[in-house]
């Protein structure tokens, strides 16, 4: 008799997991924010959370998820009067099924929370990494395992990403919009830009630096700083050159040949044009002024 052997489908294939965390966060507690090349979803397991994603903001309560899709940036804060538990899991998926997570908040069932229990149970089983520090990088894995902990993980996972599409119980994302939210973040995230230009004004970093660093696109990164600070990055950037310059000129130890290479900018003649377009005077004529000795 010939058997005929039956391909099976799937759906969702998840082969690898980068963090399995589940966080006891203070009340007050702020995450700045960032973006990474698979996916993340967050579950509220007790408490409210104010998440940002992409540009927008929303409210998250108790038994509900939302899922950041690769390269999205996002941020977390607690709302600063209960203080909340959440389990965050990231991993790699590259299943076409995913796109069904995307721009929606999900409310979970108890057969669901059953099963991110089961994964948070064989993490702890499979990896010797505490599962609730923030910037843990890479799961350590424990030699003394229990058989088949990751397999379970996978399985677990995929399971619970089936369950989800299969109840099709969401909320388009643009139902959770909160402006409060939107503000705290665009404030912290000005104020973190701010400070590594300020870390880095002996240097000669670009605009690009920038969005990288900040993890924006250009037209967020541009639309965002100047409606915070009324000046353009690199206008900023150049004006903090400046004051810079004038502190070394004031304390007179290095002549404007050295500031110009302290501060990078690349000539004396450049430096001395710049000086004079921000300040009306050229470097000389601003360690004789009276300005100065003020």
């Amino acid at each position: 008799m010939n058997y005929v052997k039956t391909v099976l489908n799937e759906d969702i294939i998840i082969r690898k997991i980068v963090t399995v965390h589940y966080f006891e966060y203070a009340k007050d507690y702020i995450f700045e924010g960032e973006k990474h090349n698979f996916w993340e979803f967050v579950y509220i397991d007790k408490g409210e959370v104010e998440v940002m994603a992409a540009s927008l903001g929303y409210k998250l309560k108790q038994g509900e998820m939302i899922f950041h899709k690769p390269n999205e940036f996002h941020n977390i804060w607690a709302n600063g009067k209960v203080a909340p538990n959440i389990v965050v899991i990231s991993f790699e998926c590259k299943s076409p099924s995913m796109n069904f997570f995307e721009n929606k908040i999900l409310s979970v069932s108890d057969n669901e929370r059953d099963i991110i229990a089961r994964i948070i149970k064989e993490a702890q089983e499979a990896y010797i990494s505490p599962l609730d520090i923030i910037d843990q990088k890479k799961l350590e894995k424990s030699s003394i395992s229990s058989f088949g902990s990751e397999q379970l993980i996978k399985i677990y996972l995929e399971q619970l990403l089936i369950n989800l599409i299969r109840s099709g119980k969401s909320k388009r994302k643009e139902g959770k919009l909160s402006t409060s939210v939107k503000e705290r973040s665009e404030e912290d995230m000005t104020k973190k830009i701010k400070q590594f230009l300020e870390e880095n004004v002996t240097s000669n970093i670009s605009f690009e630096t920038v969005c990288r660093y900040s993890s924006l696109s250009r037209t967020s990164l541009k639309v965002l700083f100047k409606r915070k600070t009324g000046m353009s990055v690199m206008e900023y950037y150049g004006k903090l050159k400046i004051e810079e310059a004038k502190r070394l000129i004031r304390e007179g130890s290095d002549n404007f040949t050295q500031i110009a290479n302290t501060l990078s900018f690349g000539s004396i003649h450049y430096f001395s044009r710049h000086f004079k377009k921000a300040t009306g005077m050229t470097p000389s004529q601003y360690a004789t002024s009276v300005k100065m000795k003020i």
